[in-house]
């Protein structure tokens, strides 16, 4: 790579670098023309082809939406109000902590909502969970 970039001293920053991308995505929903596109940029330490490089931005979206999805859904995330200075970020952190201990947890077959409820009412089920106690 030569010095003449725009990106900067990337040789430098990044001794390890092998790839660049970019990625544009177009969302269609149903037979509606697509309205936007969005590009993101990866680098990464792999050495991959175009089609493996698509490939691994696709699964960390999937596991990406996933995990919003949980939170959104199972905990009530987007319906979160706290604003003040750095509490949401500190209750962001504590939810991904719980979703966390409560997906680890194989005793009860249930969906978060379920599982949270359960450790509500349910001292001991609450203690398991927090102690890794059903965890697989």
């Amino acid at each position: 790579m030569g010095r003449n970039t725009q990106l900067g001293d990337i040789e430098f920053d990044w001794s390890e670098l092998t790839t660049m991308g970019i990625v544009a995505s177009i969302r269609q929903e149903g037979d509606e023309a697509a309205e936007s596109m969005s590009i993101r940029y990866y680098i990464s330490s792999a050495k991959l082809t175009a089609k493996e490089l698509l490939e691994s931005t696709r699964a960390h979206w999937s596991i990406e939406v996933q995990l919003h999805w949980k939170l959104d859904v199972g905990m009530s995330e987007d319906e979160c109000r706290i604003r003040r200075d750095e509490a949401g970020e500190n209750f962001a952190a504590i939810r991904h902590i719980a979703l966390n201990l409560l997906n680890a947890d194989k005793t009860f077959k249930a969906g978060i909502k379920r599982k949270q409820k359960r450790a509500g009412r349910n001292n001991v089920y609450l203690s398991q969970v927090l102690t890794g106690q059903g965890a697989s």
